[in-house]
């Protein structure tokens, strides 16, 4: 049996061939459909060559080379299947004011989807340890890219808990800005050049010109409508609930985003993606607008839902976004020298303050937010940036206590505990990053171990969720999930070679 989407189609479709190897094999076929995550029971009718599922703007067009009976809660098909012998479905969703969707050529699709992917990743040629599992994480990110939008969308499931039975359940249909910067390094660094254009233009488009209301994540489009709300009569995965549509941590306040932003349009200038005129004036008005905020507490990189805090990271991303303005040649002609000299100012002001309020001098490391005597994953990103460098006694020591106080079986929890107090499994990108960091202490074996350890949960398609539960030894969350691969992705190329980093260099 098997199943693919094809492309280059109008409309989304799934087919699936079933073929007979050897004997003869007695079938079901069983499909029930509803919308509205399963609220709306649609309606079905039926016709000599196909099946349509209707309910509200859209329909469901079924086709298959089988009688099929309808009934008004499930379309069903019994067969038997031969040596030899072929049976193809095809399942069509349009909208209901476009054109009926036309029958299609099973066959004919499946060579032309498989043409298209081996042809797409054959584009990769970098030569790295593990490339079969680069072409893999490759392959999944270039399917959650929306092939007309350029937009990534971290997941493209909602409700996998974090948490199996809790409450940790959260939508993930959406591009996050924070994972920009992750995604142009993965793609310019992996030869596509074309791929991450499309993401720069996404990210322009989407971030627009106002940065007092910019988002911390978008629809695939580019749109703003991301209201959260619950589903009650979904009894969750693994009765995990509530089972929650949209994400509202889009509306809340995360500061490390602006820097994010300029950081990826830095970064892409620096790869000679030739930006577009108004570039520059959305970079003047995300630095003013960080001048305004950076010392307000926000909610950060983990998107606590509790109380606002002032994240280390969240100051360091702001500390990023006025370095790579004031380093921006383009910037300069721009920027009149007093202008320059007050951000320079800034910027250090800014760096000072991390340094002080954002450091343990009695333990010696950085910790997770002003005030607090914990590391967290997100400090294994400080050298990353180039905020310090890597041999800085500051940076070592973080290192070593977030390996010491957050590793469990090679792997690494992005903290000491959740805000619920319910635990999480280990966070996949935070071991990849310690692994960046190992890699630039001169420390390849300990960083290609780390490397190995996440390779090693994959599951047996290699693909990664966002964290694994080290105990059940399973992986927890949405999944595919974009931020582990594009973190696979970069540390395999950055111990493979010589590749463009994101520390403004």
């Amino acid at each position: 049996m098997l199943d693919f989407m094809p492309v280059n189609t109008p409309n989304s479709s799934v087919i699936r061939i079933v073929e007979g190897v050897r004997g003869t094999i007695s079938m079901r076929c069983d499909i029930v459909l509803r919308f509205d995550y399963g609220l709306i029971r649609p309606l079905v009718t039926t016709s000599a060559t196909e099946t349509t599922i209707t309910a509200g703007s859209l329909r469901v067009v079924l086709r298959t080379t089988i009688p099929v009976t309808v009934s008004p809660e499930r379309i069903e098909a019994q067969f038997d299947i031969v040596a030899g012998q072929r049976i193809t479905f095809s399942m069509t969703c349009a909208n209901w004011v476009d054109p009926f969707p036309e029958a299609l050529d099973p066959a004919a699709l499946l060579t032309a989807t498989e043409q298209f992917w081996r042809k797409w990743i054959s584009r990769f040629t970098k030569q790295v340890v593990e490339p079969d599992a680069v072409r893999r994480s490759l392959l999944t990110l270039k399917a959650l890219i929306h092939h007309q939008t350029g937009g990534l969308v971290a997941a493209p499931t909602l409700g996998l808990p974090e948490t199996p039975g809790g409450s940790l359940n959260w939508d993930y249909r959406f591009c996050w800005l924070r994972d920009a910067t992750f995604t142009l390094t993965a793609l310019l660094n992996a030869g596509y050049h074309e791929e991450a254009t499309e993401w720069y233009k996404w990210l322009l488009r989407a971030a627009g010109s106002s940065a007092e209301h910019l988002q911390v994540l978008y629809r695939v489009d580019g749109s703003r409508s991301v209201h959260e709300y619950e589903l009650p009569w979904l009894s969750g995965y693994e009765r995990s609930r509530p089972v929650r549509a949209g994400n509202a941590a889009a509306a809340q306040g995360q500061l490390d985003i602006f820097g994010e932003v300029i950081d990826a349009l830095s970064l892409a200038a620096r790869a000679g993606i030739k930006p577009p005129p108004h570039d520059i004036d959305l970079q003047m008005a995300l630095v003013d607008h960080i001048e305004v905020i950076w010392e307000q507490p926000d909610k950060g990189l983990w998107e606590a839902r509790g109380e606002a805090r002032n994240y280390t990271y969240s100051r360091v991303m702001a500390w990023v976004g006025i370095d790579r303005f004031i380093h921006n040649p383009k910037a300069r002609a721009h920027v009149k020298p007093a202008r320059a000299r007050h951000l320079r100012a800034l910027a250090k002001c800014i760096h000072d303050q991390v340094c002080t309020d954002g450091y343990d001098g009695e333990r010696g490391h950085f910790v997770e937010y002003y005030g607090s005597s914990f590391v967290d994953g997100s400090l294994l990103l400080l050298p990353l940036v180039g905020f310090l460098p890597i041999d800085d006694p500051r940076i070592a020591a973080t290192i070593d206590a977030v390996e010491k106080e957050l590793m469990d079986d090679g792997l690494i929890r992005r903290r000491h505990a959740t805000s619920t107090g319910e635990q999480e499994g280990a966070f996949i990108p935070c071991a990849c990053w310690l692994a960046d960091c190992r890699a630039m202490q001169g420390r390849p074996q300990e960083a290609r171990k780390l490397l190995t350890r996440v390779l090693e949960v994959r599951n047996d398609v290699g693909l990664l969720a966002e964290e694994y539960d080290i105990a059940r030894k399973r992986l927890l969350g949405n999944f595919p999930q974009a931020l582990s691969h594009l973190a696979l992705v970069n540390t395999e190329l950055q111990l493979s070679g010589s590749v463009l980093q994101r520390d403004g260099g």
